[in-house]
């Protein structure tokens, strides 16, 4: 029998991601590859320069597969380097919010989301195109939640009680906003508290704001929450639980155009991107390899 092909893997790795030291999964990543016929690489992110020494790192090393290592912000920065260099990607989730790792099937343990990276299965799975200029893996949204997302950013606080003190500035301060969501089958006005692009069913919370999604099936929904009290408001940000379905609206859809009446907070895949009065959005089916579980249903 010919022998397997012995593979090179590129882990970029944030070492903040979730508020917690990664030194013990560079080290578990390093032991891992010991026993491996593989070499892996090491690149820990600072945030700074990424953008230019990822792509370079890639280039001289021509790893086979790239690994991020760190939560869902960090999983949509390698996604693009990935995107760039024709990579197939692999994911250990080890943010503090791991979205995107939970809607892929990808086990949370070190040695098991090692295994996948390994061992796995590579399946193609949608993006979403925001504004022609970057992509959106999970889930993108206008109005309270990317509040959340700015307060949480800018606060000193961490873990579950800097997320509380950023739900009780933005209970404080919702608003309805007045949008127009045109998806090219039909044009619709709303008053709205929250509107989400939503690749995915669930965010990095557990809370389940698209029940039916999929990251694999060449669409994705608008979801508008147009009502929403403060007992929906805790049951969302704290206990993490569904949407009453009488409360939102779900529009399938390939594309879509959305313009606010006035400017509103804006984030992709739990980054702050400003407020906006216009989003176009366009799917992208299949676009991103990723390695996942054998059994996966993706």
């Amino acid at each position: 029998m010919p022998e397997a092909k012995k593979l090179k893997f590129l882990f970029a790795i944030n070492p903040i991601s979730g508020g917690q030291d990664k030194s013990t999964w560079e080290s578990g990543i390093l032991s891992f590859f010991e026993k491996q016929p593989h070499s892996a690489n090491l690149f820990i992110l600072d945030g700074k320069n990424d953008d230019k020494e990822l792509p370079k790192l890639i280039e001289s090393y021509q790893p086979d597969r790239l690994v991020a290592v760190g939560g869902d912000g960090t999983i949509k920065f390698v996604a693009e380097h990935a995107l760039t260099a024709n990579l197939p990607m692999g994911i250990l989730p080890a943010g503090s919010a791991n979205g995107m790792a939970k809607e892929l099937g990808i086990p949370s343990t070190l040695e098991e989301s090692l295994e996948v990276v390994v061992n796995g299965v590579e399946k193609p799975i949608d993006l979403i195109g925001i504004n022609g200029t970057e992509h959106c893996l999970h889930l993108s949204d206008i109005g309270m939640n990317a509040q959340l997302v700015k307060y949480f950013e800018e606060g000193k606080m961490r873990g579950k009680l800097g997320y509380a003190r950023g739900v009780l500035r933005v209970l404080m301060r919702r608003r309805l906003l007045r949008i127009q969501v045109n998806t090219g089958n039909e044009v619709v006005h709303r008053a709205a508290f929250m509107v989400v692009l939503a690749n995915a069913r669930m965010y990095g919370t557990g809370a389940v704001i698209n029940p039916d999604g999929d990251v694999a099936d060449g669409k994705f929904e608008v979801v508008v929450i147009r009502k929403l009290s403060l007992l929906a408001i805790f049951r969302m940000f704290i206990h993490f639980r569904p949407f009453d379905p009488k409360h939102i609206e779900i529009f399938p859809a390939t594309s879509v155009h959305i313009i606010t009446k006035r400017k509103a907070y804006f984030q992709i895949d739990g980054e702050y991107r400003g407020r906006i009065r216009e989003i176009t959005a366009e799917i992208a089916p299949g676009l991103l390899r990723v390695l996942l579980p054998e059994n996966t249903s993706v």
